[in-house]
C-alpha cells in the first residue's frame, strides 16, 4: 500500500460514507468525493429522478462511470453508493485501485438514520426495514469481499470511526515499506 492509493467507503445507505468520508479527507488533508453527488452534479438532477426516468439499471450504468473515472485520480477518498458492489467490475476496481472500509451498521441503525429522507429510492416502499433487511442480505457479502476493513459505524460518534480507520490505514503503510 502506498500513501497515493485512494481509500473507498463502502456500506449500505446511512452507515456513514459520507460524513465519516469528509472527516477522513479532512484529517488526511485529501480531497473527498461522493460517487452519488459525482453522478447528480454531472447529469444535473437528483438521484431520484435518474431512478425515475432510467430505473436502476441506468443510474448503476452512470455510477460503474463515475467509479471507474475515480479510480483513476489517486490519493482521494471516496464514498460510495450503497450498491456500487453490486457490479463486479465496480468491485475489482475498488479494491484493486485503493483500499476499502466496509462500514457496517445494524438495520434498526440505518433505519433511524434514513427514515426522513426521501433522497433514497430504494427506501421509498411500505416497508423499509424489510427493504434494509434485504439489502443487506444482498450486499453484505459483497462488502465484506473486499473490505480490506471492516468498521463499526453504529455508534453516532464519527470521529471514533475515523480515528479507527486512520490506525489501520497507518498500520497497514507501516507493513508495506
Amino acid at each position: 500500500m502506498n500513501q497515493s492509493e485512494n481509500i473507498y467507503l463502502v456500506g449500505l445507505m446511512g452507515s456513514g460514507k459520507t460524513t465519516i468520508g469528509r472527516a477522513l479527507a479532512r484529517r488526511m488533508g485529501r480531497r473527498f468525493l461522493d460517487s452519488d453527488h459525482e453522478i447528480e452534479h454531472r447529469t444535473g438532477v437528483r438521484i431520484p429522478t435518474i431512478f425515475e426516468m432510467e430505473g436502476e439499471a441506468g443510474f448503476r450504468k452512470r455510477e460503474a462511470m463515475v467509479i471507474e473515472e475515480l479510480s483513476h485520480e489517486s490519493g482521494i477518498v471516496v464514498a460510495t453508493g450503497g450498491g456500487a458492489v453490486l457490479d463486479p467490475a465496480n468491485r475489482q476496481i475498488m479494491h484493486g485501485s485503493g483500499w476499502v472500509v466496509y462500514l457496517d451498521v445494524p438495520t434498526h441503525v440505518l433505519l433511524e438514520r434514513t427514515r426522513h429522507d426521501t433522497n433514497r429510492p430504494l427506501l421509498q416502499v411500505a416497508d423499509p426495514r424489510a427493504k434494509l433487511d434485504a439489502l443487506r442480505v444482498q450486499r453484505d457479502p459483497l462488502y465484506r469481499e473486499i473490505a480490506h476493513i471492516i468498521v463499526d459505524g453504529a455508534r453516532n460518534n464519527s470521529q471514533l470511526a475515523v480515528v479507527r480507520i486512520l490506525k489501520e490505514w497507518e498500520k497497514q503503510c507501516a507493513h508495506s515499506t
